[in-house]
């Protein structure tokens, strides 16, 4: 029965994990070079990831600096930007290109609230079938029936440990993002 629980553990820690990643990609209205996660290069027709091409700074809250190690890649660098629709505009000046994150509208700041907490129930629904999973193979090991019932309940506490470990984290990207 342990094993069933610590497995159910790691996949919950690895669902929470997802979520923070996800959560990161949603801005605040700072520069987060996380927003440059997953961006391809084609590079000498190599499709390279844009941080292995280029430094990236931040200078200033809200600009992101892209400082390519060959010049000659700025161009693809800027179109891969472009073509990635992160809701940014490249800008070279031959050596480095700059992407200016804009102020935050209350509007668009409460659709980005909406976004996360989008992301947290997804993440929640994520752990509802890793309990039912787990309650699933503990049913399997025809237990005795007060022993079956210990293990679904640590399952149920389990849940409710993450449960609280997203609200917790919900809460402090909700705060990030409507801070001005």
């Amino acid at each position: 029965m342990d094993s069933i629980i610590n497995g159910a553990r790691e996949k919950m820690d690895k669902a929470i994990e997802a979520m923070e990643k996800r959560f990161a990609n949603v801005r605040a209205g700072r520069a987060n070079a996380s927003v440059l996660d997953g961006i391809t290069v084609s590079y000498y027709g190599v499709d390279t990831p844009l941080i292995q091409l280029a430094t990236i700074s931040i200078p200033e809250a809200r600009v992101l600096s892209i400082k390519p190690f060959d010049r000659s890649s700025i161009s693809s660098i800027e179109k891969a930007i472009f073509e990635a629709n992160i809701g940014l505009t490249p800008n070279n000046n031959g050596e480095t290109i700059t992407l200016n994150f804009p102020a935050l509208t209350e509007e668009r700041r409460m659709e980005y609230v909406k976004q996360v907490k989008a992301m947290a129930e997804e993440t929640r629904i994520a752990l509802r079938n890793i309990r039912q999973e787990a309650n699933n193979s503990i049913k399997k090991l025809d237990l005795p029936e007060d022993e079956e019932n210990k293990g679904i309940n640590r399952v149920q506490d389990l849940i409710g440990e993450y449960n609280k470990k997203i609200d917790d984290k919900l809460k402090i990207k909700e705060k990030d993002l409507m801070t001005i």
